[in-house]
C-alpha cells in the first residue's frame, strides 16, 4: 500500500465476500474448509433462520422442530467436521480453525444453534484431548453420523461440569459430584458408583453420554476425574428438569441428576493401580484445561459473528429510515436516510471495526491452536522417548529450556546477516523448543479473545441495536439483532466469566516468552506504519510500548504501604492491565489480516475489481480500531501509574508548562494532573526513593511516551471519516439473504 493523497480514494464497492474472508483468515487454500463454510451457511440461513422467525426462541423447551436442527448438523457435515478421518470425520489434523468457522457462520444468524451444534464437540474434547485410544475409538466413531446404510443414529453427547453449588460456574476446582468403588471383583474390572447433579447442562434433552467431573469419595480411589456416563448404564440418568432461561433458546439445557455404576475403564484418559487404590492418570482440572483451553476460541467467534452480522440490517435501516414519509426518490433524504448524518455513520464505523477486529483476534487463536496442537503431541512424543513422565517431571523439564527458547526469539529478531544460522536452525527443529514458544503465545491469545470478545463485544451490541432506533427491540428486527445482544450476555460467561480470564492472563502475559515476542511485534508494527501510516500501526505501536513499560512500572514498583502494585490479590493493578492487552492483540490482528488481505489481492488477478476500495476500507477500519486501542490503553495506564500515588493537596492550579516540564530527564513528575506538587522535604524524598527508587525518572518516561502516543493519533479521525464516507455509498442486496 502507498499513501498518496493526490490520487482519489477507492471507496468500498459492496460488502466483503468470501473472497475477502478467504484471505484475511487464511484459508483460501483449504477446499474442504470453504466447502464447511458454505455448508455451515446453507444451515444456518435456512433451517436455523426459519426457526428463529417462526418463533422457537419464544420458549425454552426442547421441541420436534428443534429436533430438526441435529439432523440439518449431521446432513451439512458440521457434526463430522470434529472427528478424525479415522472414525469418520473428513477433516485431517487439528480443527480449531475448522470449528470456529462453523461457529463463526451458525451464530451470524443464532447463537444458540451454534451452541447446540457445538457442544457435541465439547463432550468429545476431553475424550479427544485426554482420552484412550480405545476410549477414542469408541466414542468418536459412535459420534459420527452413519454412512450410507448404516442403520444406527450418531451417539450425542453432553459436557457435565459446573453444579447447583453457590455461584455456580465460577469455581471449576469445587466439585460436589462423586465416586466410590460399587464393586472390585479379583481379576476383574473395578466398577465405580458415579453420583452427580449437573446445572446448565447443553444437549441433556437427547445425549447419548455425558462426560462428567467428580471427585472421589472413597479411599482407594485418589482424587478427581472426567469419567464417561451412559444412558444406558444401571442406575439413574435423570435429564433433569429444562433451565428456565431467556437466551440460546435453540440449544437444550437441562439441570440433570445422576446415579449410575459404571466401568473404572470409562475413566476418561484411564488409570493405574498404586498401592491397591485406583489413581486416574488425569485429574479434572488436568482435562478441562486441555479443553477449554482450545474450545473458549470458538465462543469468542460467535460473539464476533453477531458483530459482523449487525452491519447489513444497520445499514438498510438507516437508508431507509425515511421512505414513505413524503421523501421523493433520488434525494438525500430518500436516498440516505439518516446516513445524511455523520453520527449514525460514525457509530456504525466503530461497530464494524470492532466486528473486523474481534473476528482477527478468534482466527488468529484459532490458526496458532492448530500449529500448536501438533506441536504438543511432537512435545508428549518426546518427553515420553525420554522416559520423562508425569506432570512435576515434564514442567521441570520444559522450564530448564525455557532460556533456550529466549535465544531463539533472540536470533530470529536479528538481521539474517547477524544470525547464527546453525544455532538458530538447530532451535527450530527442537520440539520441545517451538512448543514453549507457541505455548506462551497461546496461553495469552485464548482467554484474550474469549474476554474481549464476549465482553467488550457485547457492549457494542448493545449500541447495534441502539441504532436500529424502535425497531431494533421487536421480535421481528432484520438480523435478529435484540435476539443477539441478548445471546451475548450468557456468552460472556460461557466457560468461565469474564474474572477466570483476567484471571489467567494477569499470570500468563508476565511470561518472557510471551513478552519477548509482544516486543517484536511493536518492532514489525514500526515496520508497517513506515510502509502504510494508513493502517494505524503507528498509534499502535505506541500503545504497545507504553502497556509493555507500564507493565514493568508495575511489576517494580510499591504503593504506600511498600507493598508491590502487581501481584495476584492486586486485581485492581492486574485485571485492568489484562483488559488493555486484550484491545492491543485484537487491534494488532486485525492489521496483519488486512496486510494479509492486500497481498491476495496483488498475487490473484481475478480479484481486482473492487479490491483497492475493499482494501482502503478495511486499512481505514484498522486506523479506527487503533485509535480506540490506543485510547483505553492510555488511559487504563495513566491511571495505573498515577493512581497510586498520595494524591496532592488542592493548594492551587498547576501552571500549564508543569506536565510538559515532568518529561525533562530527572525532573520529578506531578503526582496528580491539574495540582500544584505539594513542598517535599529531603526526608520525603528519601522515603519516596526508599519504596520506589526509579519514581522520579519513571514518571518523567511515562509522560514522554504517552505524549508520543497522543501525537501517533494524527489522522485518525480522517480514517473515520473515510470509512463514514465509503458507508454511505456501499451496495447492499435487496433484502437480507435468512431466514431462507
Amino acid at each position: 500500500m502507498t499513501d498518496n493523497h493526490s490520487q482519489r480514494v477507492p471507496l468500498l464497492q459492496t460488502l466483503p465476500g468470501d473472497e475477502v474472508r478467504q484471505a484475511m483468515w487464511r484459508f483460501a487454500d483449504r477446499f474442504d474448509l470453504q466447502m464447511l463454510v458454505q455448508s455451515a451457511r446453507s444451515v444456518a440461513r435456512g433451517p436455523v433462520a426459519r426457526l428463529v422467525a417462526a418463533g422457537e426462541r419464544r420458549h425454552h423447551e426442547w421441541t420436534p422442530a428443534k429436533a430438526e436442527l441435529l439432523r440439518a448438523f449431521d446432513a451439512g457435515g458440521l457434526t463430522a467436521a470434529f472427528i478424525e478421518p479415522e472414525y469418520g470425520g473428513f477433516i485431517a489434523g487439528p480443527k480449531n480453525l475448522a470449528v470456529a468457522l462453523v461457529a463463526f457462520e451458525l451464530a451470524w444468524v443464532d447463537a444458540g444453534a451454534a451452541t447446540c451444534s457445538l457442544a457435541g464437540n465439547l463432550a468429545l474434547s476431553p475424550i479427544h484431548e485426554r482420552g484412550t485410544e480405545a476410549q477414542r475409538a469408541t466414542y468418536m466413531a459412535r459420534a459420527c453420523p452413519p454412512a450410507d446404510g448404516q442403520g444406527r443414529p450418531p451417539a450425542r453427547g453432553a459436557f457435565c461440569l459446573t453444579e447447583p453449588l453457590p455461584y455456580v460456574g465460577v469455581d471449576t476446582g469445587v466439585l460436589s459430584g462423586r465416586m466410590r468403588i460399587a464393586s472390585w471383583e479379583e481379576g476383574a474390572e473395578p466398577v465405580l458408583q458415579v453420583d452427580k447433579r449437573g446445572r446448565f447442562i447443553t444437549n441433556m434433552d437427547f445425549a447419548d453420554f455425558v462426560v462428567a467431573a467428580v471427585d472421589s469419595d472413597d479411599e482407594r480411589i485418589k482424587g478427581s476425574c472426567m469419567i464417561i456416563l451412559e444412558a444406558s448404564d444401571p442406575g439413574t440418568f435423570d435429564r433433569g428438569a429444562p433451565t428456565q432461561k431467556l437466551v440460546h433458546q435453540l440449544s437444550s439445557t437441562r439441570d440433570p441428576i445422576f446415579s449410575l455404576q459404571v466401568p473404572a475403564s470409562r475413566i476418561v484418559g484411564g488409570y493405574t493401580i498404586v498401592d491397591g487404590a485406583i489413581v486416574p492418570n488425569y485429574n479434572h482440572s488436568q482435562v478441562i484445561e486441555a479443553v477449554f483451553q482450545r474450545t473458549r476460541v470458538t465462543v469468542a467467534a460467535m460473539t464476533a459473528a453477531k458483530l459482523l452480522s449487525a452491519v447489513e440490517p444497520i445499514i438498510r435501516y438507516q437508508r431507509s429510515r425515511f421512505r414513505g414519509g413524503g421523501s421523493a426518490p433520488g434525494t438525500p433524504r430518500h436516498d440516505l436516510g439518516l446516513q445524511m448524518k455523520e453520527d449514525s455513520l460514525h457509530r456504525l464505523v466503530e461497530i464494524w471495526a470492532t466486528g473486523e477486529a474481534s473476528a482477527s483476534l478468534v482466527f488468529a487463536a484459532a490458526r496458532l491452536f492448530d500449529e500448536f496442537d501438533v506441536l504438543e503431541r511432537q512435545k508428549n512424543e518426546v518427553l515420553a522417548a525420554r522416559g520423562i513422565q508425569g506432570a512435576r517431571s515434564q514442567f521441570r523439564t520444559l522450564r530448564q529450556l525455557q532460556p533456550a527458547a529466549l535465544e531463539y526469539l533472540a536470533l530470529a529478531a536479528r538481521p539474517p546477516a547477524d544470525r547464527d544460522q546453525e544455532r538458530l536452525a538447530a532451535l527450530q527443529q527442537d520440539p520441545l523448543v517451538q512448543f514453549l514458544v507457541k505455548e506462551a503465545e497461546a496461553n495469552v491469545l485464548c482467554p484474550a479473545c474469549k474476554l474481549w470478545n464476549t465482553g467488550h463485544g457485547a457492549t457494542v451490541m448493545r449500541e447495534a441495536v441502539s441504532l436500529m432506533g424502535g425497531y431494533g427491540v421487536t421480535e421481528d428486527c432484520p438480523g435478529f439483532l435484540l435476539q443477539k445482544w441478548v445471546d451475548a450476555q450468557l456468552e460472556a460467561t460461557y466457560e468461565g466469566p469474564e474474572a477466570v480470564q483476567r484471571r489467567q492472563l494477569s499470570v500468563t502475559m508476565t511470561n518472557e516468552l510471551f513478552l519477548a515476542q509482544f516486543r517484536q511485534g511493536i518492532a514489525q508494527l514500526e515496520r508497517i506504519a513506515t510502509l502504510d501510516p494508513r493502517l494505524g500501526a503507528g498509534v499502535l505501536a505506541a500503545a504497545m510500548e507504553l502497556w509493555d513499560w507500564t507493565l514493568g512500572y508495575l511489576l517494580e514498583s510499591a504503593d504506600a504501604d511498600g507493598k508491590r502494585l502487581y501481584r495476584d490479590q492486586r486485581q485492581g493493578v492486574t485485571f485492568p492491565l489484562a483488559d488493555a492487552l486484550c484491545w492491543l492483540l485484537a487491534a494488532r490482528a486485525q492489521i496483519l489480516d488486512v496486510i494479509e488481505l492486500e497481498a491476495a489481492g496483488k498475487a490473484n488477478p481475478a480479484l481486482a475489481e473492487g479490491w483497492p476500495g475493499t482494501v482502503q476500507f478495511m486499512a481505514d477500519l484498522c486506523c479506527v480500531q487503533s485509535a480506540q486501542a490506543a485510547g483505553e490503553v492510555g488511559r487504563i495506564c495513566a491511571e495505573l501509574v498515577f493512581g497510586y500515588l498520595p494524591a496532592a493537596p488542592a493548594t492551587g492550579t498547576a501552571a500549564a508548562g508543569d506536565l510538559a516540564d515532568a518529561s525533562t530527564p530527572g525532573s520529578e513528575a506531578l503526582p496528580t494532573a491539574g495540582r500544584a506538587a505539594p513542598e517535599r522535604t529531603p526526608a520525603d524524598r528519601g522515603a519516596a526513593a526508599s519504596a520506589d527508587p526509579r519514581a522520579a525518572v519513571d514518571l518523567a518516561e511515562f509522560v514522554r511516551r504517552r505524549c508520543r502516543l497522543d501525537a501517533s493519533l494524527a489522522g485518525a479521525r480522517l480514517a473515520k471519516d473515510r470509512a463514514a464516507g465509503a458507508l454511505a455509498r456501499v451496495m447492499i442486496p435487496e433484502a437480507l439473504d435468512y431466514p431462507q
